[in-house]
């Protein structure tokens, strides 16, 4: 690195991590500010390894990888503000014991796109380091398995490099020749070898079964593919992609304000949660101050949609047990609450209400009556779902005890939200990381040490009892204010304001039709979603547009840990685990 970024090594981030450069000379590293004041540091490839063994071995560690993505920097308007070259991988660890986060950068030729993997350092690099390869053609050396993982096998090139076109409109029209069918044919017929499985030979007959996508039971678009003794689990490997739709890549076309309505569609049962760490990101990437009203608000609705989201959890899980009347008592309950969502937002599933900077409008009249009328309700029916299922002899049988997890495995595969909590780590953002206001909220984080598939559903039941402890603290103490800042990022902007002068008239006009313009810099958030912590990472280069938007999901690591917690169990079991997980595609495949 040059002299000009070592001198940029300051005694305040050495104070951050002092053990970092107590064992590495501070010439190894470049800092890099950025918006999200986490520690962002450059470092040459040949001393990666090194670097991440060391910062896993240390007291109180950085023993999650919490993300792991590339990003191509070769038409970046700002490249030269930066140590980077052509590509950048990203090293996002995380020390739940310290709560703080640490970002390694490696920059990369094209000429020389490769760097060692990192599979035996952290496991969850697996899924990771195949995603940057896959999506961006970055070689690992010495991975495992270094396949396609969310397109297909035959898929030609790399979508989200900058080459690649963002509309399929920019494409030729897709042909299938019968060369071409029987080419994908071909690569359609399964090779255990190829899974990474073993050949069955004469001590044993082992059977392969693809499970899925169907549902239930892989709940749509997922497949295991498995090998069994019998009905006992020999192997399980998940394949997922089914329902990748690019959305990182639909991120760099769209505006900032345009691609909201795309963010509700990632983990599609959170609604405005996905929302959340999107505009808070923007946001934060800006220095947008919101009121205290559109904090409450915020933090109501997302709560509505945790109760949401946990409630079709909590159905399908019996349902995938055997169990099948609660899921239809839910699904009534869920229609009540769509409904006061529908008369609050004017729409149910996919709202897209958040806006940057606020609002999309304020709350109608009567809203603080419906909401009542529900957290007066639901309490007592949840309680009667509880004994229903929670209770069930045949439920406990076929979960206590099963998918067993500890901490430490949740925490080396990147395991989240109540998967993480059922072991134990008592780890909620909004908690030990308060965003939004939750700082001024009287609420329990539920806690289990079990690790296992009944732990995962019972916290999940107490998590709607918190979220309604939460939503009636909202109604009681609802501030006053705007329902969007005046500031001239804000996007929409407040339409009453370019009424004023022609300057207010010429921003609201240009906000609107091409796209409000955002700072150069990088910003990260991170909530607390329904299923686990999601966070947005974006990159901006002063457009109207972003450079590149990273998504890290809750259910892309959880469900890499299949294979670990399944393996020795029967058949049956595996259904128990998946249940116990609760995923969307959507949010694994992004």
């Amino acid at each position: 690195m040059t002299s000009e970024h070592n001198n940029k090594i300051t005694d305040e981030l050495i104070a951050q991590i002092p053990e970092l450069f107590k064992q590495f000379n501070k010439e190894h590293f470049a800092p890099q500010t950025t918006c999200d004041d986490i520690v962002t540091l450059w470092v040459s490839s040949k001393r990666i390894i090194a670097i991440l063994s060391f910062m896993k071995s240390i007291t109180d560690p950085f023993d999650m990888l919490y993300d792991l993505y590339a990003v191509d920097e070769r038409l970046r308007l700002d490249k030269h503000q930066y140590p980077i070259l052509d590509f950048t991988v990203v090293y996002q660890l995380l020390s739940i014991n310290r709560n703080k986060h640490i970002r390694f950068k490696v920059a990369l030729e094209e000429a020389q796109l490769h760097i060692p993997t990192i599979t035996h350092i952290f496991k969850n690099a697996n899924w990771y380091e195949r995603e940057a390869w896959d999506l961006f053609g970055v070689t690992f050396i010495d991975h495992p398995l270094l396949t396609r993982i969310l397109l297909p096998p035959t898929f030609k090139g790399h979508p989200l490099r900058k080459e690649f076109p963002c509309r399929a409109t920019e494409q030729d029209p897709f042909t299938l020749d019968e060369q071409k069918l029987q080419k994908e044919q071909q690569a359609l017929k399964f090779i255990p070898e190829q899974w990474g499985m073993k050949k069955s030979n004469d001590d044993n007959d082992y059977m392969f079964l693809n499970l899925g996508p169907n549902h239930p039971s892989v709940h749509g678009v997922f497949r295991i593919a498995l090998q069994l003794d019998g009905e006992r689990v020999i192997d399980a490997v998940p394949d997922i992609g089914f329902h990748h739709r690019g959305a990182e890549k639909i991120a760099e076309r769209q505006t900032w304000h345009g691609f909201i309505p795309y963010t509700d569609r990632i983990d599609y049962l959170g609604g405005v949660m996905n929302n959340f760490p999107y505009i808070l990101a923007i946001e934060k990437l800006a220095g947008i101050e919101v009121s205290e009203r559109v904090k409450c608000i915020r933090v109501m609705l997302s709560e509505c949609f945790r109760i949401l989201s946990h409630m079709l959890f909590f159905g399908t899980f019996a349902q995938d047990i055997g169990q099948l009347s609660p899921i239809f008592y839910l699904f009534i309950d869920r229609e009540k609450l769509f409904a006061i969502i529908e008369a609050i937002t004017g729409a149910r599933m996919h709202p897209s209400w958040f806006r940057i900077g606020g609002l999309a409008q304020d709350l109608p009249q009567g809203w603080d009556k419906m909401m009542l009328e529900f957290t007066d309700y639901f309490p007592k029916k949840l309680d009667e779902y509880e004994v229903m299922v929670m209770q069930n002899s045949i439920i406990k049988k076929r979960s206590i005890g099963i998918g067993q997890y500890t901490k430490k495995q949740a925490i080396d595969w990147g395991v989240t939200g109540p998967g993480l909590r059922a072991t134990g780590c008592d780890y909620d953002l909004r908690k030990v990381s308060p965003y939004s206001g939750y700082e001024n909220y009287d609420f329990t984080v539920p806690l289990d040490d079990q690790g296992d598939a009944y732990a995962r559903c019972k916290l999940r039941v107490e998590e709607m009892r918190q979220s309604i402890r939460i939503i009636k603290q909202c109604i009681k103490h609802m501030p006053q204010g705007p329902y969007k800042a005046e500031h001239p990022c804000t996007t929409p902007p407040m339409n009453n304001l370019s009424k004023n002068d022609i300057e207010t008239q010429i921003q609201h006009f240009l906000n609107t039709s091409w796209g409000a313009v955002m700072p150069n810099g990088e910003s990260s958030f991170a909530v607390e979603a329904t299923k686990g912590i999601n966070s947005y990472s974006i990159i901006s280069d002063g457009t109207s547009s972003s450079y590149r938007t990273r998504i890290r999901t809750p259910s892309f690591p959880h469900l890499q840990m299949i294979p670990e917690i399944s393996k020795g169990l029967m058949l049956a079991d595996l259904i128990v685990i998946i249940a116990s997980i609760d995923f969307v595609m959507a949010d694994v495949d992004r």
